[in-house]
């Protein structure tokens, strides 16, 4: 097995190499603006410093979200062409999951993670591996409540200290701990999602509902 992870779902543009035992090379570079750039020159990178061929992947793993529309599509959209060209399998995995694992917390807590626009994406823990609620969209303070007491991870946790008075790191997912996720459930033989992406709001940009009428003169 080589699994080949990658993520950019929060403003990490992260991959990773998995031979099924443990990790091979992994790579973070935090630019949320460059995610198209940085992306396919990552995988190229580890590629080249292990002596490793794409054509020896069995299989992409990629952060499914939440996360906004334009970051989440490239690593999406890179997922299925590598996928399609080399004939293997393409697993989505929820990128809070990756966070909840490499946080490797005992006991209940949050992960959430910047949404912009004043908002988080969160969702609770009973542990690493185990999701009991969301991934949802939330004004911090309207989640207060929900998440009062637990510990929190991520950036959005980071970001609202009166409402996650206990964040820690990692503030952005690793593809590394999405590879080890994903290896370890593919183990158990668990079934994978399909990489489908996870907005949980609309795209800021919109078609404009009326139309300028133009005449000809």
């Amino acid at each position: 097995m080589l699994l080949l992870a990658l993520d950019t779902a929060t403003s990490a543009v992260t991959v990773a190499l998995h031979d099924g035992t443990s990790v091979v090379a992994s790579s973070s570079q935090v630019d949320a603006r460059r995610h198209g750039e940085l992306l396919l020159p990552a995988v190229d990178r580890l590629l080249t410093e292990t002596g490793l061929r794409l054509d020896a992947v069995t299989g992409i793993v990629a952060g499914v979200g939440p996360g906004p529309y334009t970051g989440l599509r490239v690593g999406l959209m890179t997922a299925d062409t590598f996928g399609l060209a080399l004939g293997v399998p393409v697993y989505g995995l929820c990128t809070l999951d990756g966070l909840a694992y490499a946080a490797d917390i005992e006991g209940p807590f949050v992960v959430a993670t910047d949404a912009r626009r004043k908002e988080v994406y969160w969702a609770r823990y009973s542990d690493s591996r185990t999701r009991v609620t969301g991934p949802a969209v939330d004004r911090p303070a309207e989640i207060a409540g929900a998440v009062a007491g637990l510990p929190a991870v991520g950036a959005g946790a980071l970001l609202y200290p009166d409402t996650f008075p206990d964040a820690h790191e990692p503030e952005n997912v690793s593809a590394a701990a999405l590879a080890s996720l994903a290896a370890e459930r593919l183990a158990r033989g668990e079934e994978l999602p399909a990489p489908r992406p996870l907005y949980l709001r609309r795209p800021d940009a919109q078609v404009p509902k009326n139309y300028k009428v133009v005449t000809p003169k």
